[in-house]
């Protein structure tokens, strides 16, 4: 049975937390809290980079920021596909906290989207070390933090 599934606009909100006595900022896809039918992207997908210029407090310099904002940009780009109406990832969230950037994407197609990242580890494109993970999250318990807690428009 094929289901209808609309694509919702990228709606971001700001929460800064602190965890082990550091402050993390992460942007948030609140656009997603109620996204249906959450089966369809039924798999997380967290990339972990590390930051290599840290200003106080773990927290990455300007230049460094740009950096890993590009490389984000361009990650999402391929990870969404040529089809802007039937995207293989939905942009979840962006955290940074502790000399790293996690970047989290739900997932239709998980095998496409690993393709891609051993594609950019194998050509050695990326400008700063990175690791990932895709994980089976049919319920999207690992999206929770992101969509429920300190989660205000």
């Amino acid at each position: 049975m094929k289901q209808r599934v609309v694509i919702p606009d990228v709606k971001c909100s700001v929460i800064e937390f602190e965890q082990e006595g550091l402050p993390g900022v992460a942007f948030v896809n609140i656009a997603l809290r109620n996204f249906a039918p959450r089966e369809v992207f039924a798999w997380h997908l967290s990339v972990m980079v590390e930051f290599q210029d840290i200003i106080e407090n773990g927290m990455p310099s300007k230049k460094e920021r740009e950096v890993v904002d590009e490389f984000e940009h361009q990650l999402d780009l391929l990870l969404k596909g040529s089809e802007p109406e039937k995207p293989n990832v939905l942009f979840l969230a962006r955290i940074t906290w502790n000399e790293t950037r996690e970047l989290i994407w739900r997932v239709y197609d998980p095998e496409i989207a690993n393709q891609i990242l051993q594609n950019v580890i194998d050509q050695n494109e990326a400008p700063r070390p990175f690791d990932y993970r895709i994980d089976d999250d049919k319920k999207w318990e690992l999206a929770e933090w992101s969509l429920k807690e300190y989660n205000k428009p």
